[in-house]
């Protein structure tokens, strides 16, 4: 249990907090002015210390460098005593527990800095096994250029340590490096402490310039984790260092433990700037989701074709050329890198109509590969009477041949030279020739199913929408059941579905997957705190719609924290109420 510790930002595994001292400080952050170190009991044996609000207390402690033997660990291990003010536990990474705590410093963290797969092990492992709404202190090892993937692992607290070693020793450290002070024949910064020439500028100057250009690293790091952008700026950070490179690339590997903590919806855009884009879990999740969850349900030709930089694809010139000749009679899926393939009712969906790619009309072969693995997989599961390629032949030409040899398909090309040309356009209006045309209404109530299949899983979308009327305008489709009770609303913005009370009751009653709150005897207003979380279903996400259930209440409304999180978490918001009934 923590009181002096809360989580306010998350973005996947990196989270602006709040250390509730006397003067509060956002985290990630230096500590090292508040910070009250009792002592190794490896050099005496040491009392409680008296802390008090205004300081953050490492408890007396021993702490074991990497590669110490674990019969040395468990014979020394340290029963830290419960206390009323912010403190710390010291552990190591393959051994830390919870021991009721506010933050958990790692005494093995000098010998993992440096590799990649090391770091990343340390982190996961000491995060899995302390409570979520807890801090992660790294001691000695924070520089301006590897804070923020850190920050990005899940390390909350930071100190001056590493900056000040390497100031009196004359190295002048930037984002992107660390130069020998002599080689400067001038100075790349305007904090203070470099307002003076080079000829006067001091190894003095030069730790307070190291410790200045850390803190505003992580001034960047925490506006960019509130933004929810903090994975697009570490992708350019981590290529400063190779094994900072080679920790992103082992997080992303790092399955269960990014996608718990990555929010399935934000309002922030993806950059697709770099290859290292696919591995991201936003990217993975939804080419997992449409491979398995999502289930065509229009009987017409399967469409492809390539994607548009306008979002979502369907407001393009392009796309609105497309449909100009389709006419309806043709199921449209659109291809791009790197999102891999998009039926038209989740093109408003989180990430679908959030990213920003490169265009330069070449491909990688790492593009190709993703893309070619997302269409096979989605063709597997989804059979048409025919499918048309609407696709140039830079790349799409070429991802497509793929799956038609590996699948053993026929498969109608329709492009010249440009999709948007007269004799291509002519060549699919041709191709759809005899086809019928499927209703709005039809389109409207498949994208309501494919929406909930997305969401809440396969066949969610049958299971609740089997029987539905919907009225509004697309892409502000309001779901009725045959008495016209509201049931759900279609959210643009992020492509997802608001539930009403009633719809929530039905969701309950179906044998849909159900993301359920429990909460403690109280009608809840406005949102739910985690003090008054009784028990969350796992499986809750960051943004997920959940149904919040107690003795006294029954509501609907959407999560802030994922669903271990708000069962494990004394402080914060576990998640936004939109609609409530007292029992």
């Amino acid at each position: 249990m923590t009181d002096y510790f809360e989580v306010h930002a998350r973005d996947g595994a990196a989270r602006v907090g709040e250390l509730r001292l006397e003067e509060p400080r956002s985290t990630p952050a230096l500590v090292d002015d508040v910070l009250e170190d009792a002592g190794s009991l490896w050099s005496a044996d040491r009392g409680v210390p008296e802390g008090d609000d205004s300081s953050l207390t490492v408890l007396p402690h021993r702490g074991f460098p990497g590669g110490t033997a674990d019969e040395v660990k468990e014979s020394f291990a340290v029963e830290y005593p419960n206390v009323d003010y912010p403190s710390v536990a010291v552990v190591s990474s393959d051994h830390a527990d919870d021991h009721g705590t506010d933050a958990y410093a790692v005494s093995d963290v000098q010998s993992i800095t440096g590799h990649g797969a090391a770091l990343v092990e340390a982190v996961v492992e000491a995060r899995e096994a302390i409570p979520t709404d807890t801090a992660l202190y790294f001691s000695g090892v924070a520089t301006p250029r590897n804070v923020a993937v850190l920050a990005y692992a899940g390390v909350d607290l930071f100190d001056e340590t590493a900056t000040v070693v390497k100031g009196t020793e004359g190295r002048y450290l930037t984002t992107d490096d660390a130069y020998f002070l002599e080689d400067l024949e001038e100075l790349p910064c305007a904090c203070p402490a470099c307002e003076k020439s080079r000829e006067e500028f001091t190894l003095e100057d030069c730790v307070e310039h190291n410790v200045n250009a850390l803190e505003a690293e992580l001034g960047i790091v925490r506006r960019r984790i509130r933004d929810g952008r903090l994975r697009d700026y570490v992708e350019g950070q981590a290529r400063q260092d190779q094994w900072l490179t080679a920790a992103m690339r082992e997080l992303d590997s790092q399955w269960g433990y990014l996608e718990e903590r990555t929010p399935i919806l934000r309002d922030a855009q993806i950059d697709a700037a770099s290859s290292d884009t696919i591995r991201r879990v936003e990217i993975q999740r939804y080419a997992d989701r449409v491979t398995t969850r999502y289930q065509n349900r229009f009987n017409n030709p399967l469409v492809l074709v390539p994607c548009s930089a306008a979002k979502p694809y369907s407001e393009s010139q392009s796309h609105r050329q497309f449909h100009d000749a389709i006419q309806f009679r043709g199921h449209l899926v659109s291809m791009t890198s790197p999102i891999g393939v998009v039926p038209q009712e989740l093109e408003t969906t989180y990430p679908a109509q959030h990213y920003d790619t490169v265009v330069t009309g070449r491909w990688s072969e790492d593009e190709k590969q993703f893309v070619s693995q997302v269409l096979q997989r989605y063709l597997e599961r989804n059979s048409y009477p025919e499918i048309i390629a609407h696709v140039p032949n830079e790349g799409y030409r070429d991802i497509v041949g793929r799956v038609e040899d590996e699948l053993e398909l026929d498969i109608t090309y329709t492009v010249e030279e440009h999709p948007t040309e007269t004799e291509s356009l002519a060549n699919l209006q041709r191709a759809l020739s005899g086809e019928l045309k499927y209703s709005k209404r039809e389109r409207e109530h498949n994208t309501v199913r494919a929406i909930a299949d997305y969401l809440l899983g396969d066949g969610a979308g049958d299971e609740l929408f089997s029987d539905i009327q919907t009225t509004s305008r697309y892409p502000k489709i309001q779901v009725r059941d045959r008495d016209e009770t509201q049931l759900a609303t279609m959210v643009p913005q992020y492509g997802t579905l608001s539930f009403t009370l009633e719809g929530a009751e039905m969701w309950v009653d179906s044998e849909a997957p159900t993301k359920r709150v429990e909460i403690d005897g109280f009608v809840p207003h406005g949102s739910v705190l985690a003090p008054g979380v009784v028990d969350a279903d796992e499986e809750i996400r960051v943004g997920d719609e959940v149904v919040v259930e107690g003795p006294k209440a029954f509501g609907v409304g959407r999560a802030e924290m994922f669903g271990r999180e708000m069962a494990e978490s004394t402080r914060g918001i576990a998640c936004e109420i939109r609609h409530v009934e007292e029992k």
